[in-house]
């Protein structure tokens, strides 16, 4: 049975894949105050199917087929061992010692978190890109692709929102991934595992609702 990860979804919930289409959704959190808890923990999902995990120390791939993955493409191994160990969960840990500040908080459980990736509809080729983070439960910032610029869903998320928005090369770079690099991934993620995602019964599946995620064999 593996740890129980709780994930907020930013008031979205999860949703079943049809058919004929298909989603990458990466979920991120890093806490404070939860003992026996990495403050890093980051989750990749294929059409709902959970197929890597990795905290502040761990990538484990959760499906032979990123294990393949990994081995015939190196470069993706490589982007993720950064994104986990060096630059999420460092930049995330400052972050949630920002907000504290920023919202007067100082002892009790704290959490950040975000979902990013894209869905993608096989008949018609519309992509769906999202990026949200939320604040202890609750929406805080979404990038909207079409203006491109972050929504503050919170007075205490402007600050964060007006950074975000002067730095030109984060937009640009947060839509190459959300429309270009995202559901590049998805398609051959979905060629390589294929057997899988379409069988029942053997892989890990994730419930969400509201406000948490369960995440178990």
């Amino acid at each position: 049975m593996k740890t129980l990860i709780f994930l907020a979804l930013l008031g979205t919930g999860l949703h079943t894949s049809t058919a004929v289409k298909h989603s990458l959704k990466y979920f991120t959190t890093a806490s404070s105050g939860i003992p026996d808890v990495p403050e890093f923990v980051g989750v990749a999902m294929v059409d709902d199917v959970m197929i890597g995990y990795c905290d502040s120390n761990t990538i484990e791939p959760k499906q032979d087929w990123v294990t393949k993955l990994f081995h015939n493409d190196p470069q993706q191994l490589k982007w993720y061992s950064q994104e986990c160990s060096e630059i999420l969960s460092i930049g995330y840990k400052t972050e949630i010692h920002i907000l504290k500040q920023r919202f007067n908080q100082s002892g009790g459980v704290h959490v950040l978190q975000s979902m990013t990736g894209c869905e993608r509809d096989e008949e018609t080729g519309e992509i769906k890109g999202f990026a949200q983070y939320g604040y202890n439960g609750e929406d805080f910032l979404a990038f909207d692709l079409k203006t491109q610029r972050w929504i503050a869903s919170k007075p205490q998320a402007v600050i964060t929102k007006l950074r975000w928005d002067a730095n030109k090369v984060r937009i640009e770079l947060n839509k190459e991934y959300l429309t270009g690099i995202f559901p590049e991934w998805l398609k051959m993620y979905v060629d390589y595992g294929k057997s899988s995602l379409l069988r029942t019964g053997t892989v890990t599946v994730c419930h969400g609702h509201n406000v948490h995620m369960t995440c178990s064999d």
